[in-house]
């Protein structure tokens, strides 16, 4: 039997970086990997969705999505929650095999 990297298997079965489907998977991850960044801080803080909600200026429903990824939330409320729970965010943009770090 035949073993295959992660990246290897990704390439396989979704295809290979920058075609549609390989690139629809990616965005998906990216954004769970966000929203359970932003739960687990969240409950590091003590702090109920509903209030979190309050100090970002939504409903605990917009909260909820964004944790669960149930929603393409604005990146202007994301890095609003980010700032509400007091946390250092970086990132990364690629543009044509030059990185730039927008921190």
């Amino acid at each position: 039997m035949k073993t295959y990297s992660f990246d290897e298997a990704k390439d396989k079965y979704l295809g290979e970086r920058g075609t549609e489907k390989r690139e629809q998977y990616e965005h998906e991850l990216r954004l769970d990997l966000i929203g359970e960044a932003i739960k687990t801080v969240r409950k590091e803080r003590n702090l109920t969705q509903a209030e979190l909600g309050k100090i970002v200026g939504v409903q605990k429903a917009q909260i909820s999505k964004i944790e669960n990824n149930l929603t393409d939330a604005r990146f202007e409320t994301i890095i609003k929650v980010f700032k509400a729970l007091n946390v250092k965010i970086n990132f990364n943009v690629e543009l044509m095999n030059e990185n730039i770090n927008l921190t």
